[in-house]
């Protein structure tokens, strides 16, 4: 299978910019049809770094745009750029998702906000803040805890660059469903941070995806990712 990493974008996605920084614009996809529609927020993981961009999580978001979802994904400053880090990040996430009232043909009463990898954990910080309604979170692969992570020294160390020296705190209680998928075989993330974060919060439910690793996650080619898709589709329906 070809790693998702090296494969071109598809066509189809609309940038707008919600801040003044070059980074801070979002890839609007959206389904055929008339709208309003329900719409997905998608932010893409890379531990935070420069070199990763919301390009390689194009193809699962085209997939949630062919499935009748409007996906609304994020880029946002990071390390290595300025005002990249915890706190310039995570204030790029949330006027991001604010700027969703902005645009038009949405349905903004079927919100859910999903991300991979260090997307996932700005996915479940987004939904902790409350900043704009949401019907849930989808965390992918997620480095859901950051001290854990701090410990572990992933990705050689890369919380105490995205801290900027501060003390990694724990997420808020988060009032919605959570359902967090993670590869068994996972050698990036472990998954032994969602198995922790589910056992820790009950209201977060846990699918392991036995044999799948990182990045199955987010290539619409695979079954760990249709299962992503179904579960989108579940908290977006129409009875809430």
């Amino acid at each position: 299978m070809v790693d998702i990493l090296d494969m071109p974008p598809p066509p189809g996605g609309k940038r707008i910019p919600y801040g003044d920084d070059p980074n801070q614009f979002g890839e609007l996809r959206l389904p055929t049809g008339d709208g309003p529609h329900p719409v997905v927020i998608f932010i893409h993981g890379g531990f935070w770094r420069e070199r990763y961009t919301l390009d390689h999580a194009t193809h699962l978001c085209q997939a949630l745009a062919d499935a009748g979802y409007a996906v609304w994904s994020l880029e946002y400053r990071r390390i290595g750029q300025p005002g990249g880090g915890h706190a310039g990040t995570t204030a790029d996430i949330e006027a991001g998702a604010r700027f969703l009232a902005q645009l038009s043909g949405l349905d903004l009463d079927r919100v859910v906000v999903a991300g991979h990898s260090a997307g996932g954990y700005l996915a479940l910080w987004l939904a902790s803040r409350r900043a704009i309604p949401l019907r849930g979170v989808v965390a992918l692969a997620a480095v859901s805890d950051l001290k854990r992570a701090q410990d572990l020294r992933l990705s050689n160390g890369v919380v105490d660059q995205f801290l900027e020296g501060a003390i990694p705190a724990p997420l808020a209680p988060i009032q919605i469903p959570q359902i967090l998928f993670h590869g068994t075989e996972d050698d990036i993330v472990p998954f032994d941070l969602s198995r922790q974060f589910a056992a820790e919060r009950p209201e977060a439910g846990l699918i392991p995806l036995p044999g799948a690793g990182h990045f199955e996650l987010i290539n619409p080619r695979t079954p760990a990712a249709r299962e992503v898709l179904l579960a989108a589709g579940k908290l977006l329906a129409t009875t809430p």
